[in-house]
């Protein structure tokens, strides 16, 4: 009976000493270098927004902040890891919203869970799409590129990086919404893609303002519309796409998290940090350049965040049954 008794005691003293132990945990975080995992090349948009990033929380949190590129899978590799990461505020996740809101509802058995495997810290910015023509197109607006395409079903070829990326899902939506038939052709890159429509190859295309804003600003393309709800700080003249199509919105926008169970108040610490060094004029300089989009208001807060992804995690699914998308 004594013995049951001391046992009894000890779990009670463990359960009393563990919150307390967090605490002091959280209180001197960090000690040691942070990694950001990224789930794409160095180079590409997400890596070039989250070395921005980890230069401010390097100054800000007196540790260093480390980028480190897990790409593959279709960022199911980088995410995974990220996932099963330590939550000790050691590792975080710079996620694309490919990673946390497309791949659920284009892939089967995906080895990690958005909205239970993570802790939403900020919404750090969105990476804008245009819809850009080859110069030749005579159409400077969106819906005088509806009109032509309607004119002549089918003639229009749209250059995408592929039928289920965020370009993809875009140009299926635009037919659907726009009661149009433009040809969606998959290249094997972005890039690849772009030299599609600058060539003429293709006559259309989607891709990320940060690929062909300076395309654009030498007349090498002309973009008809931000594949969004909004205009972009850069592009100032060129109109959203839900000023013609209501409801229209496919921007990409990046995240950090933390693994599910991250103290909440190293959850707060790394999210006050985020908030400050998106308000640093020369991030948001450089961010504008890019052809990112950092909220001048702030981030707002881990339950802000939280919010976000599960709203968007709710307009995929709805966007994906609308187009017929199965997960394959």
């Amino acid at each position: 009976m004594l013995h049951k008794t001391l046992i009894a005691l000890g779990a009670a003293l463990v359960a009393q000493m563990l919150p307390a132990q967090a605490q002091a945990q959280s209180q001197e975080w960090p000690q040691r270098p942070v990694t950001m995992i990224v789930s794409q090349s160095a180079g590409a948009s997400p890596d070039v927004m989250a070395r921005l990033l980890a230069d401010r929380l390097t100054k800000s949190l007196g540790q260093s902040v480390i980028v480190e590129n897990k790409p593959g899978g279709g960022n199911v590799i980088g995410t995974n890891a990220a996932a099963r990461a330590t939550p000790d505020g050691y590792t975080l996740f710079f996620a694309t919203s490919a990673a946390l809101v497309t791949n659920p509802y284009m892939m089967k058995n995906l080895p990690y869970n958005s909205a239970k495997d993570f802790a939403p810290i900020a919404l750090v910015t969105r990476s804008n799409q245009l819809i850009v023509v080859h110069p030749d197109v005579p159409a400077k607006t969106l819906p005088e590129l509806i009109a032509l395409e309607k004119k002549s079903p089918g003639k229009f070829s749209l250059s995408v990086d592929g039928p289920r990326s965020l370009a993809g899902v875009t140009g299926q939506a635009l037919n659907k919404h726009a009661g149009t038939q433009f040809v969606l052709i998959p290249s094997t890159n972005p890039n690849a893609g772009v030299q599609d429509v600058m060539t003429g190859r293709t006559q259309v295309g989607v891709f990320s303002v940060s690929i062909v804003e300076s395309l654009v600003k030498t007349g090498s393309l002309r973009a008809v519309a931000v594949a969004s709800d909004r205009r972009i700080e850069s592009l100032p003249d060129v109109q959203a796409a839900a000023d013609t199509l209501p409801g229209f919105d496919f921007n990409g926008w990046f995240m950090l998290m933390a693994p599910a169970g991250t103290s909440a108040d190293i959850v707060k610490k790394l999210n006050a940090a985020v908030d400050a060094a998106t308000k640093d004029p020369q991030m948001k300089e450089l961010a504008v350049k890019l052809g990112f989009d950092l909220d001048p208001k702030g981030v707002g807060s881990p339950q802000d965040a939280a919010s976000f992804l599960k709203v968007q995690l709710g307009l995929w699914e709805k966007t994906t049954k609308d187009l017929g998308i199965e997960p394959n």
